[in-house]
């Protein structure tokens, strides 16, 4: 029997998310060491500390189901943000919450509006519940708010907008979000996924949870394994209006966030030193790869996340596995219809100048005049 032909219509379509290559898997294939992995936007500088002393303390408590509702954490990301506990959703990740708000909010006979080159989990999610996708063609690799606004229909349920948006690194201003949610129809959800904001400059910074209380229909979903390091325990939070965030944790799967992920997220969230050493990094390096493509001619993408997006002008396959060989794994985004580009994370400074170096040779380029 073949059991695809028993899956829902959308399911059929599907195929497995790719991640970035491991750094183990790597080793395997080529049997070579000193690899630098700048593939998953995590975070260069580790696992932090605070978290590290806070999963010490817990391991005595691991036979033990965890907090379901995750009082703690909620009261931390209240005081830290000025919102309600009562608003907030806590998920697996902040992928396990955009599926969650996919399945709470919307059906088959339901329309899910996102961009051309966004987050790739939006169509995922879309197409696994058989609901009816919208992609909007960008607009300088980014988010079309225009289009968006066009496309609404009776049947449109939620629309995703990644600020800033991944994989191209574009950034939407709070004056752009605020006219844009100004001109959304109330029944229709807006989530706004933070996943990058902590990498933002903070004068620039929108300030999504001023929003909430002009739109009832925002949902800000933000993620601790980008900026916070914990990508391996997998925690993030939404917030919401408190009928929202209701509705969610009615659908929420029970213990959805591990004991150690809730500890860590709780001591990483009053880490400030932490965070700011980790944005600071990221623009100094930042400004270098913007300065070595300026160098040598290449084209990129202007990000404000923790990654810039090359657009190398040919098939950028070859690219990434003569990469590899140099031991630099990086990440191409031909899933996201952009054979031509790969996405690099920004590294410490040796991971980078290893990038750089690799990428020299790799391309043979010659400094521009």
């Amino acid at each position: 029997m073949q059991y695809i032909n028993i899956t829902n219509q959308g399911v059929k379509s599907l195929s497995p998310y790719q991640a970035g290559k491991p750094i183990e898997e790597l080793e395997r294939e080529l049997g070579i060491s000193n690899i630098v992995k700048l593939a998953s936007n995590e975070n260069p500088f580790g696992f932090p500390e605070s978290a590290k002393q806070a999963i010490i303390n817990q391991l005595d408590q691991l036979t033990r189901y965890p907090d379901a509702n995750g009082f703690e954490l909620k009261q931390t990301i209240a005081k830290k943000f000025g919102v309600q506990p009562n608003q907030i959703t806590l998920g697996n990740g902040s992928n396990d919450l955009l599926e969650l708000f996919a399945h709470t909010f919307a059906g088959e006979e339901d329309e899910i509006i996102y961009s051309q080159y966004a987050f790739i989990v939006y169509p995922l999610v879309t197409k696994a519940i058989n609901a009816i996708a919208k992609e909007i063609p960008a607009k300088d690799w980014g988010h079309n708010l225009a289009g968006f606004l066009t496309a609404l229909s009776d049947k449109t349920k939620l629309i995703f907008i990644a600020n800033p948006n991944n994989p191209t690194g574009n950034f939407l201003t709070e004056q752009e979000i605020d006219a844009f949610l100004a001109k959304v129809p109330k029944n229709v959800l807006v989530i706004l996924d933070e996943a990058y904001t902590e990498f933002t400059l903070p004068e620039e910074r929108v300030d999504s949870f001023g929003l909430l209380k002009k739109y009832p229909n925002l949902i800000v979903s933000r993620s601790l394994s980008k900026a916070y390091g914990l990508a391996g325990l997998r925690i993030g939070y939404a917030v919401s209006n408190p009928e929202i965030a209701d509705l969610l944790n009615r659908v929420r799967q029970p213990f959805n966030c591990n004991s150690l992920a809730l500890a860590s997220a709780i001591a990483v969230m009053n880490d400030d030193a932490f965070i700011e050493k980790v944005a600071e990094n990221n623009r100094a390096e930042m400004a270098r790869y913007e300065s070595f493509c300026q160098q040598y001619g290449l084209d990129y993408i202007p990000s404000k996340g923790n990654f810039i997006t090359i657009d190398f002008k040919q098939p950028a396959a070859p690219i990434y596995e003569a990469l590899l060989r140099e031991g630099v794994i990086v990440r191409p985004i031909t899933g996201y219809g952009m054979q031509n580009h790969l996405r690099v994370s920004i590294g410490l400074p040796h991971e980078n100048d290893k990038f750089f170096t690799a990428l020299i040779n790799v391309l043979n380029l010659t400094q521009a005049n």
